[in-house]
């Protein structure tokens, strides 16, 4: 007769996956990841080679590759807005009250 196995609980993430994995500056990853989301968008949408942004980003292929794969470390959040100014894209930062009590404020790409 087989055994039946108590099902294990299940683990509720949070809207930050490089937090729920641990790792530290969690929030400045995420937004990282979303704007190189937005960075990657642009260039499908607009049919543009890693070589033509990367000379339009003011660095080396290889290094858009990476980016694009995830391996953005190396480039601060500042410099990835740039990307999206060299890309044609107004970049709007907006500093307001918290108001939500039920969560901490965060950093937010739309």
């Amino acid at each position: 007769m087989p055994r039946h196995r108590t099902p294990e609980p299940i683990a509720y993430g949070t809207d930050n996956v490089f937090a729920d994995l641990g790792f530290p500056n969690a929030e400045e990853h995420l937004v990282k990841a979303q704007l190189v989301l937005k960075i990657d968008g642009i260039m499908k949408k607009r049919h543009l080679k890693q070589v033509e942004a990367a000379r339009l980003f003011g660095i080396r292929q290889p290094d858009v590759s990476k980016m694009l794969r995830g391996e953005f470390r190396q480039f601060s959040v500042e410099r990835l807005l740039r990307f999206l100014v060299a890309l044609g894209q107004d970049v709007e930062i907006v500093v307001k009250p918290h108001r939500d009590m039920k969560h901490a404020p965060a950093l937010h790409v739309c």
